[in-house]
């Protein structure tokens, strides 16, 4: 796969498509690549998430997250562990190759020594994270108003009676 290639992919990426093809050269050259077999683990549950991964080729599985759940199966330009991207935690779940497949990791220290060269990178990262949030307190806004509706409170102003909220 060739470097055209490459900046072609992260361009598809969630976060990372609109950083322009400079920063994607940069990105490409200073991540590491890795390669994969089938059936070969990223990462497990518990690990030390020591960075992002773009999918290049084939396909990874990631373990649900609570029991019950299907898995979830990404392929190129997915973004795999978009929090390590910028600090490091935990891996809260598993990750292995359902194909052949080549991921290229982005430590934390990458994407800021590139966010620091391209401020314009960093605004557009903020930005994209900033709708996410909004999104997400929006998405909890709408189950609070249903869980307020459905869920019967007790006020300490009535006295112990039982209300229906909403």
């Amino acid at each position: 796969m060739g470097l055209d290639d490459d900046i072609a992919i992260l361009a598809g990426a969630p976060l990372l498509g609109f950083l322009g093809a400079d920063v994607l050269r940069l990105l490409s050259f200073a991540a590491e690549r890795r390669s994969l077999a089938p059936g070969e683990r990223l990462f497990a549950r518990g690990e030390a998430a020591n960075g992002g991964f773009v999918v290049l080729s084939g396909t990874l599985v990631l373990a649900p997250r609570i029991a019950g759940d299907e898995p979830l199966t990404v392929g190129p330009s997915s973004v795999i562990g978009r929090l390590a991207l910028l600090l490091p935690g935990e891996r809260p779940t598993d990750a292995h190759a359902a194909t052949a497949a080549e991921v290229l990791r982005i430590p934390p220290v990458v994407l800021r020594r590139i966010l620091a060269e391209f401020p314009q990178a960093a605004q557009a990262i903020h930005d994209e994270l900033a709708a996410d949030l909004a999104d997400l307190q929006h998405d909890l806004d709408g189950v609070g108003l249903r869980l307020s509706a459905e869920v019967p409170v007790t006020s300490p102003d009535t006295a112990g009676e039982t209300i229906r909220s909403g």
